[in-house]
């Protein structure tokens, strides 16, 4: 049924449990992974920063996001290996998270979202959001939410 499914994950606790059920998921229907990690884009520029302030700013958060991310693929990978799952990594930097993950997915040729939630509830949401509940607004693909 589903053959290639696509994992967001930002290197939480809560990722965690998110590899272990979309491997065991994968495993189950002999379908491969695309794990990804949306990390954020460099802050802009005040007007008091010196421009080689700032670039040396951005580098070295190009560099600390992009071990992040590569450290938060590396342990999901680990997960796939030792279950025989065939898996892929990728990250991408964005300031709108949720439109990134649906088309990178729907990029990589995926067919199903595999997601978590916090399961904040309804005050937690108007705090600090659900990209949850984005991405499945926003996509077109089926998406299954783990909580």
């Amino acid at each position: 049924m589903y053959t290639h499914l696509f994992v967001p994950v930002d290197g939480s606790e809560l990722s965690e449990r998110t590899f272990v059920h979309s491997v065991h998921l994968a495993s189950k229907l002999g379908a491969r992974i695309t794990g990804f990690v949306a990390e954020p884009m460099p802050p802009l520029p005040t007007e008091s920063s010196a421009m080689t302030s700032y670039l040396r700013q951005a580098d070295e958060h190009r560099q600390r996001t992009e071990a992040h991310a590569q450290a938060t693929l590396d342990r999901f990978a680990a997960h796939a290996a030792a279950a025989g799952v065939p898996f892929e990594g990728c990250f991408k930097r964005s300031d709108a998270v949720d439109n990134t993950i649906v088309s990178t997915a729907v990029e990589h040729g995926c067919d199903l979202l595999v997601m978590a939630t916090h399961g904040r509830g309804a005050l937690g949401e108007l705090i600090f959001g659900s990209h949850t509940k984005s991405v499945i607004s926003r996509s077109t693909l089926p998406v299954l939410v783990l909580h």
